[in-house]
């Protein structure tokens, strides 16, 4: 029998007391960034423009919360879990989901064919197949390998970025970081956290866009927009682990649609200041909210099924939705439809985006998950 709709999908047997509140904030994380990408095609590469302007800031809170969290689930036990089952755990939980986005996109591929994609056209079956694949272990291509136009390391789903650069962390995570102390740990925040200022405020673009290509300067910001918030996450955890308190889900939740919503900062002639916008929300709004939502507790039943369902759906809603948003996105490039005109089917799309995300949970995520975890995790513990 499937775990019941109200049970967190990611809890293993000897997992800790999970931390709902935390969840919730993933999926509606999980939403802005629905919700950004559903309008992108309108912005016509002018992120001044954008709709949910600083939705992409959502990925960093994404690597700040998984910092917080894998230091709570994980580094108080090394002594009796070996570096082989965390990574057997990571994979179990990341991977099913990661392969089934990588054949929604190879699928949907074709329909998105449109001067928006326009590699889209002149590539082969054999292609596709080949990235799919490839998509499968996570490993990045290069530019010469794009068959999009957009230069994705992923492009079949160029989502999956940010989850070769969740592998990265994990990787240091548990070489490097669990080992440090809280003052080595806080060094290297520091230090992070000044290669994110550089970043965002000295940068041409004022903002912290990219990350999704193998370019060098792609990966320079890809790399920063991890470090600084990942490694955040985890001293925070440190130094405040989580303890019961008010139900701080609405304030928490507030919080973060509104750093996220909120409109481009300092126009086209001061880019620098929508730069330090970004830094102050990393640097203090993002752990204000972490921090609520690590202190609250969820007594209602109805808000405690609801953290469970945003929770649930994040990961899935992230990892499946950007083919569906391709395709849409070609639909609206190729017959040239109005912003005005555009919001019944704006809105169905996001309508289905959040069912396709729902029906790979608990159709085939959590039954392969559960597969994967007897034969991987329950079957060593046998022998």
């Amino acid at each position: 029998m499937y775990l019941s709709m109200f049970t967190p999908s990611a809890a293993y047997s000897d997992s800790k007391k999970h931390l709902l509140i935390l969840d919730a904030l993933r999926g509606i994380a999980a939403l802005m960034v629905l919700m950004m990408h559903t309008f992108e095609v309108y912005c016509e590469g002018d992120y001044h423009k954008m709709l949910v302007n600083h939705g992409y800031l959502a990925v960093d809170f994404f690597f700040m919360l998984s910092g917080y969290v894998m230091a709570h689930a994980y580094d108080d036990r090394w002594d009796t879990m070996s570096v082989m089952d965390f990574a057997k755990r990571r994979l179990i939980r990341l991977q099913p989901l990661i392969v089934l986005g990588m054949t929604i996109g190879a699928l949907l591929f074709f329909f998105q064919e449109s001067s928006l994609f326009p590699k889209v056209a002149e590539t082969s079956v054999s292609q596709v197949v080949l990235l799919m694949l490839i998509g499968y272990t996570l490993l990045p291509v290069p530019p010469s390998m794009d068959i999009r136009g957009w230069a994705e390391m992923h492009p079949l789903n160029g989502a999956a970025w940010s989850l070769f650069f969740e592998y990265i962390a994990n990787v240091l995570h548990v070489l490097v970081l669990r080992k440090l102390s809280n003052w080595a740990l806080f060094a290297l925040v520091l230090l992070a956290a000044g290669a994110l200022f550089n970043v965002a405020v000295y940068g041409k673009a004022g903002d912290l866009i990219g990350g999704w290509s193998t370019e060098p300067e792609q990966l320079k910001v890809g790399f920063t927009r991890l470090l600084f918030p990942y490694m955040a996450g985890m001293l925070l955890r440190r130094v405040l682990p989580p303890s019961s308190g008010k139900n701080t889900f609405v304030i928490a939740g507030l919080l973060l649609v509104l750093a996220l919503g909120a409109p481009r900062v300092g126009g086209y002639d001061q880019v620098w200041l929508n730069g330090l916008y970004e830094v102050v929300v990393l640097v203090a709004v993002f752990p204000i909210i972490l921090y609520l939502g690590a202190m609250g507790t969820v007594r209602n039943s109805l808000t405690q099924k609801l953290c469970t369902f945003l929770g649930d759906i994040s990961y899935p809603l992230y990892i499946t939705h950007f083919p569906i948003i391709y395709t849409y996105s070609a639909w609206v490039t190729n017959y040239k439809v109005p912003i005005e005109e555009v919001m019944p089917a704006s809105v169905a799309v996001m309508l289905t985006t959040i069912l396709v995300a729902y029906a790979s949970l608990r159709w085939y995520d959590m039954p392969v998950r559960k597969w994967l975890t007897r034969r991987w995790m329950l079957a060593n513990k046998s022998k």
